[in-house]
This record gives C-alpha cells, sequence and structure tokens, in this order.
C-alpha cells in the first residue's frame, strides 16, 4: 500500500553507555544522547561518541543521570532539587566542553533513567533539571513527554520542547512507563512496535498495558540502546516506518 501521509520524525537513542554497538545505531538514529558520567562513561567515552555521532551527521545531546553508576541510573533515590540541580549543572558543564573541543555544537538534553521518570511527574525536580539546562544553554532542546511536570517546567524555562515517545516501552494508564521489574516492560518485536509508533504519529494516542488510550506527542522517538537487541530492533524499525512515509530528521533549536 502506498504510503498514506508524511511525517517527520527525531529517532534518538541513549550511547556512551558501553553496550558495544553504538557504530551500528549511528546508522540509524538522527539524535544520540551521550552519557554523562553518573549512570556510565567518562570523558573519554564523551569524547569518542561525540565525534562518531558528528562524523555520522547525527545531533548529540547530554543525557544526565542521578550519580548511581551500581544502578545504572535506573533506581530512584532520596534526592532534593538542590542535589538534582548541581548535578545536571556538572554534567552538562563537562559535556559542553568537551563537545566544544570536538567542535560539535550540542543539539538536546535528555535525562537519564530514574531522574527522567521522576522528573516525569515531581514538579520541583522537574523544576531543578529545566532551570540548570537554561542557566548552561538556554538554546538546548529540552526531551520530555507531553503533559509531564517535566515539559511543564521546560516550558517555564523557555525552553523548546521536543516530546519524546518510547517505541520499544509500554506504558501505564496514566502516561508514565511500565516499571522494568515487570516483564512486560519492553518491547521486543519491531513489527509489534511499528503500528504503535505509527498511532503515536498519526492519532497521539497509545494503547497502554491497561487497554486504556494515553495521549502522547510524537516528535522524538526513544531507543534504549543498551538493549542487546537494538540495533536489529531499530533498524527493522525504521525501515516499517519508511515504507509508511516516515521521515527521520532531529529537531532543531527555533529561533
Amino acid at each position: 500500500m502506498a504510503p498514506q501521509i508524511k511525517l517527520a520524525v527525531d529517532l534518538n537513542a541513549d550511547l556512551g553507555e558501553n553496550a558495544g554497538h553504538d557504530d551500528e545505531l549511528l546508522a540509524l538514529v538522527t539524535s544520540a544522547n551521550i552519557a554523562c558520567g553518573f549512570h556510565a562513561g567518562d570523558a573519554g567515552t564523551i569524547k569518542e561518541s561525540i565525534e562518531a555521532a558528528r562524523d555520522r551527521n547525527v545531533a548529540v545531546g547530554a543525557h544526565p543521570s542521578l550519580f548511581d553508576r551500581e544502578n545504572f541510573g535506573r533506581k530512584e533515590l532520596p534526592v532534593t532539587s538542590t542535589d538534582v540541580f548541581d548535578a545536571v549543572v556538572y554534567q552538562l558543564g563537562i559535556f559542553q566542553a568537551i563537545a566544544e573541543h570536538c567542535r560539535v555544537r550540542p543539539n538536546h538534553v535528555k535525562p537519564h533513567g530514574a531522574l527522567y521518570n521522576m522528573a516525569a511527574r515531581d514538579a520541583e525536580l522537574a523544576y531543578a533539571i529545566a532551570r540548570a539546562v537554561a542557566a548552561v544553554d538556554a538554546k538546548l532542546i529540552f526531551f520530555a513527554p507531553v503533559n509531564s511536570a517535566l515539559a511543564r517546567a521546560g516550558e517555564a524555562q523557555g525552553l523548546q520542547i521536543a516530546h519524546e515517545v518510547f517505541a520499544d516501552r509500554n506504558y501505564c494508564s496514566d502516561g508514565s512507563l511500565v516499571s522494568r521489574s515487570r516483564p512486560d516492560a519492553l518491547l521486543h518485536n519491531p513489527s509489534e512496535a511499528a503500528p504503535r509508533v505509527l498511532r503515536m504519529l498519526r492519532e497521539g494516542k497509545v494503547r497502554s498495558v491497561d487497554e486504556v488510550d494515553v495521549d502522547v506527542r510524537a516528535e522524538t522517538i526513544c531507543l534504549h540502546g543498551d538493549n542487546p537487541e537494538a540495533v536489529g530492533f531499530a533498524r527493522a524499525l525504521r525501515e516499517q516506518l519508511e515504507k509508511e512515509g516516515v521521515m527521520f530528521r532531529a529537531p532543531r533549536f527555533s529561533t
């Protein structure tokens, strides 16, 4: 069947996390969220990831986290808004300095793991992250779910938002992601994911695990780069979406 409609969207993945297949993912994605050292990576991997993305014409962004390498930044920890502000400024500062050395202009920021999930629902933590981004570089695009505390905080700080959806994660009826502790947290079949993503693009809806339609807005689609199946999933998903007329490009700051 011929494509029904032309749609343009970003495809992002988390890189610099020592997953071993970053080069393959860089051939498929349009944005790379690069670990800043708190949950994975170090100065060397940040530099290598930025340079590899630059050479593939992939937009780069910082992927700041809670300081929790033991749990890969995926465990919710008791932190204050001051803790979060300081941690994000620290990570963005390092990332920006290395990117400048590589002669690359960072494009976006996406919080990682537990920090992202906590800030999506906690206004104080969301405000701390958005304030930190604005303090470092107010032209950085802020990745956040629609209707979340994170998106509202970014808008309040004057940041440009790229609303994010997840191709390889299931949703709860409140719009949050299904906990990774559950066996149904992840989608493994791109043939199942592609129709879901198309519906998110065309209708702004996704069906939750509780069989409830959830409102979403898909301006950037996330694939988790640490998944061993990530490359095959990304390749098959992109091929299926392109057959439906979807085009892929990174968001750009609008002046």
